[in-house]
């Protein structure tokens, strides 16, 4: 059975929601949520890819989030334990080059993972990219699929991980310049001005 839009649990993007952050816009929000299951914040919260259950109720969810706001049918994606591995390797990937964006390094990230797809035309006239694949392939492809179409709008550059390394949550910024380098501002920007304030302080205060 397919997901189905307005199917399923509600459709929230619950790895960013639990970090208290706004989601990507379009179809890279699914890209965003993903990357965001990584274990962080304070409190910590849980590594939501890393156990099978939480793995499986994630996907579930996002899947369903993705069908219903893209207007899209989502294929199930039934997950087996070694299945964990790929994911995470994924979504180390990603990471990897998302990481660089907030010091203005390249990117240097091996292509590891790949995907499937195919073109076919709509009833509109227009060519449209389609994910293919069994299991957590049809995932990677209905991700990667998306960071093309982001990367083909604008959208990816403003996808980025908070400078503070006591983070490492990723957030779309949507300031005028994308110059943004917190994921908040009030919990990571200004403790890190701060510490940064007092350094200079030190620094210019003479030796007694």
């Amino acid at each position: 059975m397919e997901h189905k839009p307005g199917e399923g649990s509600a459709m929230t993007w619950s790895a960013c929601a639990r970090y208290e952050i706004a989601p990507a816009p379009a179809g890279l929000a699914l890209v965003h949520d993903f990357v965001n299951t990584i274990s962080t914040g304070r409190p910590r919260e849980i590594d939501l890819l890393g156990s099978l259950s939480d793995a499986q109720a994630w996907l579930d969810r996002a899947l369903a989030t993705w069908a219903a706001r893209s207007g899209q049918s989502a294929a199930p994606v039934p997950l087996a334990a070694h299945d964990l591995e790929e994911l995470v390797g994924l979504r180390s990937e990603l990471l990897q080059l998302l990481e660089p964006r907030v010091g203005g390094g390249g990117y240097d990230a091996p292509a590891v993972h790949v995907a499937a797809a195919a073109i076919r035309l709509d009833r509109g006239g227009h060519a449209v990219l389609e994910p293919r694949g069994q299991g957590w392939r049809y995932f990677a492809a209905v991700v990667l699929l998306e960071v093309f179409l982001a990367q083909q709008a604008g959208a990816w550059r403003r996808l980025k991980v908070c400078r503070n390394a006591r983070c490492g949550a990723t957030f779309y910024d949507s300031s005028r310049n994308n110059s943004a380098v917190w994921h908040s501002a009030k919990l990571c920007g200004n403790p890190a001005n701060l510490r940064a304030h007092r350094a200079r302080q030190r620094a210019r205060t003479p030796e007694s």
